[in-house]
């Protein structure tokens, strides 16, 4: 199987900011993203307009550089899953960090990859789309450097791709992963048996090949349960191989971003399979659902990485003592995981105060009502900085995202793809 991806250099555009980019403050002509953050702008310092998500550099660096040095450490492939930024310049950074490959899970995203040039794609999810299957057909056969592969949990899955790939002139398989679930999960083959039965399938099938096997333990409420799952995993991929359904070791890929460190206990360092983990969340952190679940957090020690978003908003309205409403809502923010967490008031002046005492209660579209500690006394036109929990539903949010240093000093921009 082949190592990691050498010398990428993605092909990332330089977008114009202009009027619709939320955030910004641009009413005149555009300016594309890299002239922008050229100037080196402040936060504060009149070209954005409130609310704006902006991401700390240091928190991103650092985050990137833990991850990828825990999976070197256990003798893992990692494949980011790049559906949480959908940034290239993300993207970028983990391949210059020894990312194996960026993982996806829609069509649409594979496509969004392939325009920036992304190498190696694991498509985490199955695929029965025949316009997309023949488009990743044509694109193997276009660029012998494209390697690609996805997931298949049945034999009508399995019919699908190869009915397609039988339709198409081709001179390379699809590569598939057969994916393994567990009672009540989401997708994958309830057990070892059902998913030998799908590999025999593919490695039947004109057209396909199979790779070895993967999994999503995300869903599962304990360290056992998921040890059961990476088990059930390593025994189909030894079972593909000792019927001759893989050549060489079969891939074994895992890992959400809250039991990586389990996944890479049972799965790294091993010589009989190439285990890919799969952490995406990890690049963002948060304060709130991975806060608490990070393996790091588990183990009691220093947690290395650190929450990289944060959303500025005004305060509009003091109605009532103790409530302040922000303009801030779920147009802006995220709440599937956790309300967003407060963190900062920045006076008028510029001086600040700890509001970490503060709490939001409720969101509407574009507000937000922050329940207030007697101590903190917002006024209308404070800025109240706050953390989010579940990276992956927040970046969707933002086309454009300021990165900043720890001053507010901005030095780059994100654009993002959803």
């Amino acid at each position: 199987m082949e190592g990691t991806v050498e010398h990428v250099r993605l092909d990332i555009p330089d977008e114009q900011i202009d009027w619709r980019a939320k955030g910004f403050w641009r009413p005149g002509p555009p300016i594309g993203a890299a002239a922008f953050a050229a100037a080196r702008p402040n936060l504060f310092g009149g070209d954005f307009t409130w609310p704006v998500l902006v991401a700390r550099r240091t928190a991103l660096e650092r985050n990137i550089a833990t991850l990828a040095d825990f999976a070197r450490m256990y003798g893992l492939a990692f494949a980011p899953h790049g559906k949480t930024t959908m940034a290239p310049k993300l993207f970028q950074a983990q391949f210059d960090a020894g990312a194996w490959a960026i993982s996806a899970a829609t069509a649409n995203q594979v496509l969004a990859y392939r325009r920036f040039g992304v190498p190696r794609v694991l498509l985490a999810n199955e695929l029965l789309d025949p316009v997309a299957l023949g488009w990743i057909a044509d694109e193997l056969d276009r660029d012998p450097g494209f390697d690609f592969l996805c997931y298949a949990d049945s034999a009508a899955t399995v019919r699908r791709a190869a009915e397609t790939m039988a339709a198409r002139t081709r001179t390379r398989p699809l590569r598939i992963l057969v994916e393994l679930g567990f009672p009540g999960g989401r997708t994958g083959c309830r057990t070892p048996d059902a998913a030998l039965d799908v590999a025999r399938a593919v490695a039947a099938a004109p057209g396909l090949e199979p790779a070895g096997a993967a999994g999503y333990e995300g869903g599962l409420a304990t360290g056992a349960q998921v040890r059961g799952l990476m088990r059930r995993l390593s025994e189909v991929a030894g079972r593909m191989r000792g019927e001759g359904l893989v050549d060489g070791p079969p891939i074994v890929s895992a890992g959400g971003s809250a039991w990586f460190d389990i996944v890479a206990d049972e799965l790294g360092g091993r010589t009989d399979i190439r285990a890919v983990l799969r952490s995406g969340s990890y690049i963002a952190h948060d304060d709130g659902l991975y806060r608490d679940s990070s393996p790091f957090a588990r183990s009691g020690a220093p947690d290395p990485l650190i929450p990289a978003l944060e959303i500025w908003a005004q305060v509009t309205s003091v109605p009532e003592k103790r409530l302040a409403i922000v303009a801030m809502g779920r147009r802006e923010v995220n709440s599937d995981a956790g309300p967003p967490v407060a963190r900062t008031l920045r006076r008028r002046g510029g001086e600040t105060q700890d509001a970490s005492g503060a709490e939001v209660v409720r969101l509407n579209d574009h507000h937000a009502y922050l329940r207030t500690p007697g101590g903190l006394r917002p006024e209308p036109g404070d800025l109240v900085s706050f953390g989010i929990s579940h990276p992956c539903t927040v970046f969707d949010h933002w086309q454009f995202i300021p990165i900043v240093e720890d001053d507010h000093t901005v030095t780059d921009v994100l654009r993002t793809y959803f």
